[in-house]
């Protein structure tokens, strides 16, 4: 039996991982359709608290106990590793399905289903989205892979038939969804460990495209995403970006510094609004212009949404301003990838402050063996650049290579391995005036916070 069908004939589902930022909205929505929910977690985090609170039943650590007998269906994240012993128990005595699986039926249950994809861009887009309809009274449902603050969550349940859900191409997971509406933001290489080159990455962002039913809103200004597109019929496409040929068009960006910028929207060069926005970095012009155009598709109005955005101020981890301590301001972002660093680290130069310290964290081996020479070039931006260990997450080390490679090839540049040293180095060496930003995807957003705790303390 497939998991729609399953879906509609169960009840009580268990969840391994509940407490991760892509299964707890998930459970989320779930709880708020009726299911009983257990799950369990190796982190005692935020998240898995606040899926306790609204009804489940949680288990710190993951072992087959946790399972009961009367659990019809079991959910688990692709980052429990084979082996887990909870994980072989479900899949020996459940119907048991992996996260992708399970927001692949739940894009089916929605008639206005949002799928966000890209390289680059998602969690902001889809936040930004999230933050227009709600702006608009449409009460949407959500997935984000960020905390999105006005809702203080991952995601959340609405009313209505609109569903944004961040679509994620890493090991082909977006393939599962059938979206609605499709927001197509940029295709680059990454992921290379899986998809091992670009025509790969292509063509499954060409099957993501097929597989959507109505509406396909795209970047006119990326090569890669118009060619990947080439040919598609059936679909209403709308093409967005800075070039006089799409439909939907940013033009008079005003970049004046500080957490603000402004465009004007035209669609086929009919003037439609002013947009201001209060995060940095022009990219967010695209990502804004990108959400502005799924929410108008929506049915939202032009005011709410521009209100909407205006007010949104970034998902947590993506240009997070965390303060200033003693004349430092310290900001974290997800950035794991070159196009991502460069985009955040050229923002950061604009900004008016003395130096910009980078402090990056690399993941994955492969990644950084592939990219080398990329990830050198665009943190030769920073005025300042600290590098830890590579975090390899899923996976063991067999390239050899090391952290020390890419500091080798960053002029000026200081390899660390530990969170502590890094934090010495930093608080030693930063001046009144600096910004620091900790840069990554994997767990070196702790190194920002402990250099305040550090400064608060002092």
């Amino acid at each position: 039996m497939n998991i729609d069908e399953m879906m509609k004939k169960v009840k009580r589902i268990h969840f391994i991982g509940i407490g991760g930022a892509g299964m707890c909205p998930c459970a989320e929505i779930l709880l708020s359709l009726g299911y009983e929910l257990s799950g369990s977690d190796n982190n005692d985090t935020e998240t898995f608290r606040r899926i306790e609170k609204e009804g489940a039943k949680v288990f710190l650590g993951q072992k087959k106990e946790n399972i009961s007998d009367d659990v019809e269906m079991v959910i688990y994240t692709n980052a429990i590793l084979p082996g887990n012993e909870e994980l072989e128990y479900a899949k020996a005595n459940f119907p048991t399905f992996e996260r992708a699986e399970l927001l692949g039926a739940m894009s089916r249950l929605f008639s206005n289903c949002i799928g966000v994809c890209g390289t680059h861009g998602k969690t902001t887009t889809s936040s930004m989205i999230t933050q227009a309809l709600l702006e608009s009274g449409l009460d949407p449902s959500a997935v984000i892979g960020g905390k999105l603050p006005v809702i203080k969550a991952y995601g959340r349940f609405g009313k209505s038939q609109n569903f944004v859900c961040e679509s994620c191409e890493f090991n082909n997971t977006f393939l599962k969804m059938n979206a609605d509406m499709a927001v197509i933001l940029n295709i680059d290489e990454d992921h290379l460990d899986f998809f091992k080159n670009l025509d790969n990455i292509k063509k499954s962002f060409r099957e993501f495209a097929e597989k959507t039913t109505k509406t396909i809103i795209y970047n006119g200004d990326d090569e890669n995403t118009v060619d990947t597109l080439k040919g598609i019929e059936g679909k209403k496409l709308i093409s967005v970006g800075t070039k006089e040929s799409n439909e939907w068009v940013a033009k008079n960006i005003n970049v004046p510094g500080g957490f603000e910028l402004s465009y004007d929207i035209y669609q086929n060069g009919e003037y439609i609004t002013h947009v201001v926005l209060s995060v940095p970095g022009e990219h967010n012009v695209l990502n804004s212009l990108c959400a502005f155009v799924a929410a108008y598709e929506s049915g939202a109005d032009v005011d709410s949404i521009c209100q909407g955005l205006k007010h949104f101020g970034g998902a947590a981890r993506r240009f997070e301003l965390l303060g200033k301590y003693h004349g430092i301001t310290f900001a974290d972002d997800y950035a794991h990838h070159p196009a991502e660093i460069k985009v955040t680290l050229e923002a950061a130069k604009k900004m008016g402050y003395k130096r910009v310290w980078a402090v990056h964290q690399p993941f994955t081996y492969t990644r950084t063996h592939l990219l080398l020479d990329d990830f050198a070039e665009v943190l030769q931006i920073a005025d300042k650049c600290v590098i830890s260990e590579i975090m390899g997450s899923r996976e063991v080390n067999t390239i050899g290579i090391k952290a020390q490679d890419l500091a080798d090839k960053v002029p000026g540049s200081v390899q660390l391995d530990t969170f502590e040293e890094i934090c010495d180095y930093v608080l030693e060496n930063a001046e009144d005036g600096d910004l620091v930003i900790t840069l990554g995807c994997g767990d070196v957003y702790k190194i920002a916070r402990m250099m305040i705790d550090r400064l608060k303390r002092a």
